[in-house]
């Protein structure tokens, strides 16, 4: 198991073996493992149900040892007679990913007493609304996965069919578009483009957001195309980068529910897909991979393809 940090002395001694994975605010999360194997000599030959509820039974065992523990606490450490402390077991979990501090994945198998079947996710990167649902959505799907005991090689191959579904252009390019929103376009737009010119001169320090909202502003311009929206500050957007083009522009903005034809067609002859699929998904399952313990290669036979 991966731990977050070094272990601090008031979970256990240098030396010795660490079981707590993580803790939060109010919870506590511990490998049971190595406990059932020595309580239950016959543990790796239970069946998962089975071993939910001896897993159950433990965390119960010692939700009453603490809880009694509490009235030592209440009086050493508050000089109180009766006090509400009390520990309560809170789920069953299979299966885990602890990223950082409030950013995890853990399989709930059973919930005070109730057997149930559900994916709880905090605060990983891939479930942010700046994060393209079409990535969002692959990543979800291995996490899951992986959890439920699937094997490296599975993940791979998942990775990389779902990336020659990315750089097809069966996929719209609309799906692949960073999400964002452009709050500071005004102020980044300097003097106009003049006559025979194209672009609008932008102002130093501008965010690539707010560069590829201005250009799609332009092209709309220099094109002459009517009865489509520019993009207007405040504008919920999403924006690529680009492979050379005729304009010489490295990214460019769009507004998904209202796109002319020209500029989709010029979005799939010219968006970037695979620098899509690196910047916005790689380094995340890179990142992912190493927590794992696994490694990533490059497969030398498959340009920037993934073989682990």
């Amino acid at each position: 198991m991966k731990h977050l940090e070094d272990t601090p002395w008031w979970i256990c001694d240098d030396g010795d073996t660490n079981f707590c994975a993580y803790v939060d605010t109010d919870s506590n999360y511990f490998n049971a493992e190595p406990l059932l194997k020595h309580l239950y000599p016959n543990f790796e030959e239970m069946s998962d149900e089975e071993k939910d509820d001896v897993l159950e039974k433990v965390a119960l065992k010692y939700q009453d040892i603490i809880t009694g523990y509490y009235d030592e606490l209440a009086r050493d450490c508050f000089n109180v007679q009766e006090h509400r402390l009390e520990m309560k077991t809170e789920c069953v979990i299979r299966s885990a990913y602890f990223r950082a501090t409030r950013r995890y994945a853990q399989w709930i198998t059973k919930q005070e007493g109730i057997a149930k079947e559900s994916l709880d996710i905090k605060g990983l990167e891939f479930k942010k609304a700046n994060f393209p649902p079409i990535f969002g959505k692959f990543f979800n799907d291995i996490l899951e996965r992986i959890l439920k005991g699937a094997k490296q090689k599975e993940i791979d191959d998942l990775i990389l069919k779902f990336r020659e579904k990315i750089m097809s252009k069966d996929t719209d390019i609309a799906l692949l578009g960073n999400p964002t929103s452009v709050k500071t376009l005004n102020e980044y737009m300097g003097r106009k483009p003049r006559a025979g010119e194209v672009m609008t001169e932008i102002k130093k320090g501008a965010p690539a957001n707010v560069k590829a909202a201005i250009v799609y502003n332009d092209l709309l311009n220099f094109w002459g195309i009517k009865g489509h929206s520019p993009i207007v500050q405040g504008d919920k957007i999403k924006w690529v980068y680009l492979i050379d083009n005729p304009y010489k522009i490295d990214a460019i903005a769009f507004l998904d529910f209202d796109m002319p034809d020209k500029m989709r067609t010029f979005l799939n002859d010219y968006a970037d897909r695979k620098k899509s699929f690196e910047t916005i998904l790689e380094s995340k399952l890179e990142n992912f991979y190493n927590d794992l313990g696994w490694t990533l290669n490059l497969n030398p036979n498959i340009n920037k393809f993934f073989s682990f």
